[in-house]
């Protein structure tokens, strides 16, 4: 697991503040107990990791990333398509979850519908035909 990095943990020192209904006087006087400084600017990474875990001890828990979901069985096929012209185009995922926003406003391809799915699948094969590619 790769250590945490300075601008996340002050970005988690803050929203647990404003989680835990810190006032000023308060978090700095946690800030001034677990690491003797006034300001977590101010702050090494270890002194910051301290801090997290002392807001942590104080009942703040980060909140969890959110999942992909999972298609439904009816779209697996077309999921498998979508999978397979990007392969074959040398893109990435994340050019059909952009496909998905731009063409149907839908935050990831497992929130579209069959047909908008058919949809990505014809832009893709149009894509393929444009650029030489099997499709």
């Amino acid at each position: 697991m790769r250590p945490e990095s300075r601008k996340s943990l002050l970005a988690k020192v803050h929203i647990a503040k404003k989680a835990l209904g810190l006032d000023d006087e308060t978090y700095r006087a946690l800030l001034s107990r677990v690491t003797r400084k006034d300001s977590a600017a101010d702050c090494t990474v270890p002194q910051l990791t301290a801090v997290v875990v002392e807001m942590r001890k104080k009942g703040w828990s980060p909140p969890e990333k959110p999942q992909k979901p999972m298609p439904p069985k009816g779209k697996a096929p077309l999921m498998g398509k979508i999978t397979a012209l990007l392969a074959e185009a040398k893109r990435p995922d994340a050019y059909a979850e952009a496909m998905a926003r731009r063409m149907y406003k839908r935050d990831a391809l497992a929130f579209c519908t069959a047909p908008e799915l058919q949809g990505i699948v014809a832009a893709l094969v149009k894509d393929a035909k444009r650029n030489g590619r099997p499709a």
